[in-house]
Order: C-alpha cells, then structure tokens, then sequence
C-alpha cells in the first residue's frame, strides 16, 4: 500500500489536489483526454477546493463520472450529490463533459446509462474515501464484492445514516433516504489509479479495519488493498490507531 501521511487535514488537501492535478495534466498528455470518478462528502470538500483553484489543468479536456446518489432526493436538496458536484467541481472547472446520476429517474435505466458510458473507455483516476462504516462510495457492509454491474442499487445501513447527520446534511435519521445508486466495488477496482482522501478522527477506527483487517464486505473500503496503484492520503487523526508496522513505509510528511 502506497500510504502518505500529514500533520493536519489542510495540507493533505492541498497534496492531495496537487498529486491528483498532476496525474489529470500528464494524462491528457498521454491520452488527449482524462476520465475521472469524483468523490463527494465533507471529507472531501477542501480537497475539492484546492483541486479547482489549481492552475494548468485543462478542464476542458476531462470527462467526469460520480460515485453514488440518492434515490428521490431532488437536486436542490443540500445533500444531493448532483448539486454538490455542481456547485463545487463541475462550474468551477469547466469540466468538458460530465455524467450525473439522477436518483428521481428510472433507476434500471440510470444505472444502465451512466455503467455504459463509464464502459466506454478506460478510466485513468478515482476519488474515493473511507466511510465512517467502512463503505466505499455507497456499498455499505457487507458489500456485494462479487456484481460486475458497473452501478447498482443499494439499501443503506443506519452507520450510513448517522454518517449523514452528523455531517449536517440531514437533520435526523428519519430524513436520510433509505436507497442510493452507487457505483460498485468491482467497477472502482477497474480505475487506472485510485486516490483514497480520508481524513478525520470520526474515520479513524474505519481506517484501521479497512487497511488491516481482513479483506471483504464486512469493510468494504478493504478492497482498495488489492489494487495495484492505490494511494491512501491520511491525516494525523484518521491514522491515529494505525499500528506502526503499517506506516513503517508510509510517507510522513507536514
């Protein structure tokens, strides 16, 4: 495992956008394009933040796929994904093409669309994070780690939901939706190279079972272990109850 640590979640958002820029600029150098997933949540807002106001990267020349959104949740609610990404990474950027998940529509057929056109080319760079439960994107444990369906329908756990409030995006459990589109655990797996930002104490305990524990559903997250060109980006609080052996080769950096 690829392992880079820091003193304080601000200056891992700024690595982080700046190793993600780079990976984005050299790609469409290579390619003529780059294909990205991108991540939402708290946990991800100031790397988005440091990611857009980077210079050099051309925006234009990148096509954008997310990670989950609600079923039947408007795209005026705060917490959809859909405005989110919106407001926070699609009109900042300029992004040159970008494929939304829309949870009011007819679910069979979103899933169908959005895995066919992620299918339709290699996926060079992903975003994802560590969920409080462990979950990756939206597959909360145990995960189905077996479905070759690029998007699928989930039912969330009720970690999933504390999650939620406890960010402020739902006043109690009662508001958070009780299904999501998400994409899936094999299809996450299938991106070239994966950027897992995780900071935070709430997340520390998730992070130890998902970077030492055994492998599969019961951590989702735990999955990122077998890919082979993965970089964990972690704080000083999310890598607090990490045992030394695992960051023996860990990167330390301010």
């Amino acid at each position: 495992m690829n392992i880079r640590t820091f003193s304080n979640s601000a200056n891992l958002a700024q690595a982080a956008a700046r190793c993600a820029a780079g990976i984005i600029s050299e790609t469409i150098t290579q390619c003529g394009t780059a294909r990205i997933i991108v991540a939402t949540g708290a946990s991800h807002l100031a790397f988005l933040n440091a990611l857009v106001a980077l210079p050099g990267v051309d925006w234009s020349k990148v096509e954008m796929f997310h990670l989950d959104e609600y079923v039947g949740l408007p795209i005026t609610h705060p917490a959809s994904f859909r405005k989110y990404l919106l407001e926070r990474f699609i009109r900042p950027t300029g992004v040159g093409r970008y494929h939304l998940l829309d949870g009011e529509g007819d679910l069979a057929a979103v899933c169908k669309k959005a895995g066919d056109e992620m299918n339709s080319g290699r996926i060079h760079l992903a975003f994802v994070g560590i969920g409080e439960n462990g979950h990756l994107a939206f597959n909360d444990p145990p995960a189905d780690f077996e479905t070759k369906t690029p998007y699928i329908v989930v039912t969330l756990d009720e970690g999933c939901g504390r999650q939620q409030v406890g960010e402020g995006w739902f006043r109690d459990l009662s508001e958070v939706p009780r299904q999501a589109i998400t994409i899936s655990i094999r299809q996450i797996l299938q991106a070239e190279k994966i950027l897992c930002v995780t900071p935070e104490l709430r997340k520390a305990k998730a992070v130890k079972a998902c970077l030492e524990g055994p492998i599969g559903p019961a951590a989702p997250a735990s999955a990122l272990r077998t890919h082979s060109d993965v970089t964990f980006f972690l704080d000083a609080d999310s890598a607090s109850l990490l045992d030394p052996r695992t960051l023996a080769g860990a990167s330390k950096e301010v």
